[in-house]
């Protein structure tokens, strides 16, 4: 049996996972598994990368213990845009921020003032959000950062970790692609734009390709862990990427959506979309595994009820994700709806205060309830679905005929039947870890464990189970997509 680790990061928790290989068959199994989230300190959010590389230590210990020389590799992958910058001499200058931190504040408007916002999306192709690279880069040149002025090399978060891992200074381009700052036609930094923006050249790696074995993990982390000379590999280091990988569809005439804090919805593509309608429709061209091009819009998905949770737990109300998905069965359909990539649903808060707020905005009436509260959080979700899905068509020129949602939001089984229904059309939910997955379908690849990712996703078909679900009556939907329409801030 050969077996290989995931690294999975996400905002709120991270894992050490183990996939296990006989020749036929895939399964994974959970090794270490570890909070994870911003630390608010003063005015400012930052992330702890070292108790975070101490737990990713911690997983890898139980992995030597547990399965020895049947270890073949390891890849790291992570959420988006978040770096640390390095000296020259390789040590960490500060605590890296984390992308909900408000110095991006006003840092769009004065990029804009620099390179026209269009001229941008002309060269990256990435769609624009306060959090990008791009603007967290700017902020520090605003205040002019000691540590942006003594950076030898930015290091986005996959890369850190794996520089912690090996010695090895490189940028992986699917992570690489959304920082805003990479050229979408050539995969290369787009140092014209750089320049304009008065940011150093000089801090941008070497960009490498999912699937590039780095090396071997360093003396220290042996040391540390009980480690042989295990591979690191580079999966797609972003973990949508790595996310998408793992999409267990056949043919092309489907989408994706990688449902958790963030829903992304798109399609895979050989080469960038950037013309009038996708800037406009606010679409981003993001790298992705095998030569792709992931075109997709991001969503404010589960964030919106995660963050209900923590509010009304702090209240002394202690309420589950199945009581939220129980009671709202129970709520009146249409009651409520929201915008959900409003600004105000953005950034920490309360809340159910902030939907309720809104309502009032709109003329319409607050829900009351927890149940009522999160009957509008889908029901909005699977609007806001319904119209990227639709957009997406119109930028690709094909019929899109079934949705794949992978990833924690495939436990969301009302959401994901209002999905069905206000797009009407078949969704397949599953699998929960695809992240996870496709980082070692990666490392599979690099390593010929398999010849093809269109092989490895046919081996996650027939590894792990799917949900179906059908669509049900259109017409209540089609009624609800109207009242939605007139609540949109953007496109």
């Amino acid at each position: 049996m050969k077996v290989y680790l995931a690294i999975d990061l996400g905002a709120s928790s991270g894992r050490v996972m183990a996939g296990l290989f006989d020749g036929k068959k895939l399964e994974l199994e959970e090794l270490h598994r570890f909070p994870n989230g911003g630390h608010h300190i003063g005015d400012n959010y930052y992330w702890d990368f070292v108790g975070l590389f101490s737990e990713i230590k911690t997983g890898l210990a139980k992995a030597a213990r547990q399965y020895g020389k049947q270890l073949v590799s390891a890849g790291v992958d992570t959420w988006g845009v978040d770096y640390g910058l390095l000296d020259r001499g390789g040590y960490l200058l500060g605590l890296p921020h984390q992308y909900r931190d408000s110095r991006t504040d006003g840092m769009m408007e004065r990029t804009f003032r620099k390179v026209p916002r269009r001229r941008i999306y002309e060269v990256t192709g990435i769609q624009f959000m306060f959090f990008n690279s791009i603007y967290q880069l700017m902020a520090e040149s605003a205040r002019r950062s000691p540590a942006l002025a003594n950076a030898n090399r930015i290091l986005f978060a996959p890369d850190l970790l794996n520089y912690w891992l090996t010695g090895k200074q490189v940028n992986e381009y699917t992570m690489a692609s959304t920082s805003q700052l990479l050229d979408a036609r050539t995969g290369t930094w787009a140092k014209g734009l750089i320049r304009r923006l008065g940011l150093p050249t000089r801090i941008f790696a070497p960009v490498v390709q999912p699937g590039t074995v780095l090396g071997e993990v360093l003396a220290s982390v042996r040391e540390d862990t009980g480690l042989g000379k295990l591979k690191i590999i580079a999966p797609g280091c972003h973990d949508t990427a790595s996310a998408v990988a793992a999409v267990p569809a056949t043919g092309q005439e489907h989408a994706y959506l990688s449902s958790g804090t963030w829903s992304l919805m798109g399609v895979e593509n050989p080469g960038p979309v950037i013309n009038d309608r996708a800037y406009e429709y606010g679409f981003t061209n993001e790298g992705g595994v095998c030569g792709t091009i992931r075109l997709l819009k991001n969503i404010c998905g589960l964030w919106l009820s995660q963050e209900c949770r923590r509010i009304w737990r702090q209240q002394g109300l202690e309420i589950g994700f199945e009581d939220l998905r129980r009671d709202s069965l129970a709520a009146k359909p249409f009651a409520a709806l929201i915008d959900p990539d409003c600004p105000d649903f953005a950034t920490p808060g309360d809340m159910p205060a902030r939907i309720a707020a809104f309502c009032k905005r709109t003329g319409q009436k607050p829900p009351a309830t927890p149940g009522e509260t999160a009957r509008a959080i889908y029901e909005s979700l699977a609007l806001r679905y319904r119209e990227v899905f639709g957009m997406l068509e119109s930028l690709t020129g094909r019929h899109l005929e079934t949705l794949h949602i992978v990833g924690g939001g495939t436990r969301e089984t009302t959401l994901n039947q209002f999905t069905a229904d206000a797009l009407s059309r078949t969704v397949y939910a599953g699998p929960v870890e695809a992240t996870a997955l496709g980082n070692i379908l990666m490392q599979m690849l690099a390593t010929k464990s398999i010849r093809s990712l269109a092989q490895g996703r046919e081996l996650v078909r027939s590894s792990f189970p799917l949900t179906t679900y059908k669509p049900g009556l259109s017409a209540p939907w089609d009624e609800a997509a109207k009242r939605f329409a007139l609540l949109k801030t953007d496109t």
